[in-house]
């Protein structure tokens, strides 16, 4: 990847991002349990804790709903998945505290997932990725912070742009591709969620405005920016 995020503003005092580092902890630790197993431990490893849509349609389970969010596939997934979380989350999470965030980001990974299984209904594939509950946490930051610089690397040169910019053409990568893969391949074939991000996403931005309307934002600093409303 020539060009990714590396940091963004961050909020001025707010709660400590307690839950955001426990879930960074507990999603590397999974991970590197993962790398101890063999190939066969772990392909029924994955199969046992990740989400396969056939069987939780069928009322089988259910438990993987919450499970897949804490798995991920190889290194490069879950190096992607834990720099977007360390980026954006701590805003969130200093803004509306580590109790709010912990149901926020459960509740969106599990719409997410929800999200995957309605357009893979009868797939036998398992799924699993944070990226989801990561995707709520972008669509409530779009909203409550649009005008974030984030900070980005263009291989070793560093410039930045506004979360609006970054985020929106995110979700925009993230529809056109979901609808390019309906009636022509599944998500799961693909090896990306997209319905899973466009799930978790459209919640994310639906709580930041109930944020937002109810005045989350007021008297918080950005950098070194101050919100009066």
């Amino acid at each position: 990847m020539l060009v990714f995020p590396f940091a963004d503003d961050n909020v001025q005092g707010g709660h400590f991002p307690l839950i955001t580092y426990i879930f960074l902890v507990v999603n590397v630790l999974i991970f590197f349990f993962e790398t101890q197993l063999s190939e066969p431990a772990l392909a029924a490893f994955m199969h046992n804790f990740g989400v396969v849509p056939a069987e939780v349609t069928e009322g089988h389970d259910l438990l993987t709903l919450f499970t897949n969010m804490f798995l991920h596939g190889g290194w490069m997934h879950l190096i992607g998945n834990m720099l977007f979380l360390w980026i954006f989350a701590d805003n969130i999470e200093a803004l509306v505290g580590s109790t709010r965030f912990f149901i926020f980001y459960i509740i969106g990974g599990l719409l997410a997932t929800f999200g995957h299984i309605w357009f893979n209904w009868d797939s036998t594939i398992p799924a699993v990725g944070a990226s989801g509950a990561i995707a709520a946490v972008m669509g409530a930051y779009i909203v409550l912070f649009p005008q974030s610089r984030i900070k980005m690397l263009f291989l070793i040169f560093p410039f930045t742009v506004s979360a609006f910019v970054f985020l929106g053409f995110w979700i925009f990568s993230q529809v056109s591709s979901g609808i390019a893969d309906l009636g022509v391949t599944t998500a799961d074939t693909a090896g990306v969620a997209w319905w899973a991000h466009i799930g978790g996403f459209v919640f994310g931005v639906g709580v930041g405005f109930y944020w937002r309307a109810a005045g989350a934002l007021r008297g918080v600093f950005l950098g070194d920016k101050k919100f009066t409303a």
